[in-house]
């Protein structure tokens, strides 16, 4: 009996938070950006959760400065546990323990130096190995069921590629977004031809966007170490993919879902309104 080839299971996610969250300024003056709250939850939490609810095993952070905050959200807090099981406030008793998923292990990394995403992800490299790994942004928020990790590792089981979540955008947009070229495969998937990092309209080669979510095979690590720094003196991911995409290996996934840009204060002012309404908190 012959079948597709099994592919390595994707175990591990990696979450990039090093960045310094300039545009929320004050507020991220001592907080993570990543920390900010969706009506009740941090971006980090609504990402790991995603990346559980996927199957993932192991959340590996790559931390950087005045990061303190994330470890300490999911570590456990022995002394709250213990008042709140004391007042019998069993219900934010369960919400407190449901930051930390059962059977999830965490490790975080520093990046000593912002070099950008793409040297955001090599960090991860010694803990991650010879796997496939899933990278999350938090900034990216996405309202979706089943997660977009999930979609996107349904498609790396079924063709045992990289792939990227990606999204139609405005064309004016496109200079803020990886863009890419592609060949249809079927309604859901397309073979990536050609990706380029925050191409002008004129220079785009489409209107599909990657929006922060991809999973990687681990040749992507040899990829980084020979790239040069690039657009913004940074490491880009997007131009390690693009020699794997010359090679035939990577996927775009058109997934489904709403996504809210947290990175921006208009994306994350709704991402509350939309949250909220679904909480039943706002009419």
């Amino acid at each position: 009996m012959t079948g597709k080839p099994a592919h390595k299971p994707v175990r591990k996610a990696v979450f990039p938070v090093a960045g310094m969250g300039t545009r929320f300024l004050p507020a991220t003056k001592a907080m993570p950006k990543e920390m900010l709250p969706v009506v009740d939850k941090p971006l980090i939490q609504y990402a790991v959760e995603e990346a559980a609810a996927a199957g993932i095993e192991q959340m590996i952070f790559v931390t950087g400065r005045n990061k303190r905050a994330i470890e300490d959200h999911f570590d456990r807090a022995p002394e709250l546990e213990q008042a709140l099981d004391a007042q019998r406030k069993h219900n934010l008793l369960e919400l407190l323990m449901s930051a930390t998923p059962l059977g999830v292990s965490f490790v975080y990394v520093r990046q000593s130096e912002p070099l950008g995403l793409g040297h955001a992800v090599l960090c991860a490299e010694a803990v991650v190995g010879d796997e496939p790994f899933a990278v999350v942004l938090a900034d990216d928020l996405i309202d979706a069921d089943p997660g977009v990790t999930a979609q996107l590792l349904e498609s790396y089981r079924q063709h045992g590629c990289s792939v990227l979540g990606v999204q139609n955008v405005a064309l004016a947009d496109t200079s803020k977004y990886g863009i890419v070229a592609t060949e249809v495969l079927n309604p859901r998937e397309e073979r990536v031809t050609a990706i380029v990092e925050k191409p002008s309209p004129e220079e785009a080669p489409s209107t599909l966007a990657v929006a922060g979510r991809y999973v990687l095979r681990p040749e992507i690590f040899a990829e980084l170490k020979r790239t040069e720094r690039g657009r913004g003196g940074e490491i880009q991911l997007t131009d390690a993919i693009a020699r794997r995409v010359a090679l035939g290996e990577v996927i775009a996934r058109r997934f489904t879902g709403v996504r809210y840009d947290c990175g921006s204060k208009a994306g994350f002012l709704a991402a509350n309104l939309a949250y909220g309404r679904k909480a039943g908190l706002v009419d």
